[in-house]
């Protein structure tokens, strides 16, 4: 130890060492880290994946439901409209033959008093013809009158065939009459 130089020299040597000892250990440490860290976005990368992929099954798998349902919910809302379409001209189809019938009812008694009226009519401007005719000349035209007059009455009898109806042509006859 003359001079000191030897121990700054050691103390020194011995300070570059630990510090390249520390800046391995640091460089060492930083790798593993940054490894880590690699390692850690790589799983974290993977798991972002699969949860992707199942949530895209799983939206696959309930899109493939709800058609199926909706499908099926079409399917039978078309079945019960054919259904009502059907049983709808059915109804409809029946109530016009109820209306026909009820129409045929109601249009006898129509034409039975329009007849009847017609007759009722007739018979009255036949009459009085046939009076003035009876009056004028001879009792051939009266007899021809009175023949013209029982076709239209058995006509008027065949037509009416329902008691309003034959009430109502019984009033036209006895008015006729008077």
């Amino acid at each position: 130890m003359s001079n000191g130089n030897g121990v700054v020299a050691t103390l020194t040597g011995a300070a570059e060492s630990v510090k390249e000892t520390a800046s391995n250990i640091g460089s060492s440490i930083a790798s593993t880290a940054s490894g880590a860290v690699a390692s850690v976005k790589k799983s974290a990368a993977k798991a972002q994946k699969a949860a992707t992929k199942r949530v895209t099954a799983a939206k696959k798998a309930v899109a493939k439901r709800t058609d199926k349902a909706s499908k099926a919910v079409k399917k039978t809302v078309a079945n019960a409209k054919k259904s009502l379409a059907s049983a709808s001209a059915a109804a409809k189809a029946e109530a016009a033959t109820l209306k026909k019938k009820v129409g045929k009812k109601t249009a006898t008694k129509k034409t039975a008093k329009k007849t009847a009226k017609k007759v009722a009519k007739k018979s009255v401007a036949k009459k009085a013809p046939a009076k003035k005719a009876a009056k004028k000349a001879a009792p051939r035209k009266a007899a021809k009158q009175v023949a013209k007059k029982s076709p239209a009455k058995k006509a008027a009898k065949k037509a009416v065939k329902k008691a309003p109806a034959k009430k109502a042509a019984k009033k036209a006859a006895k008015k006729a009459r008077k």
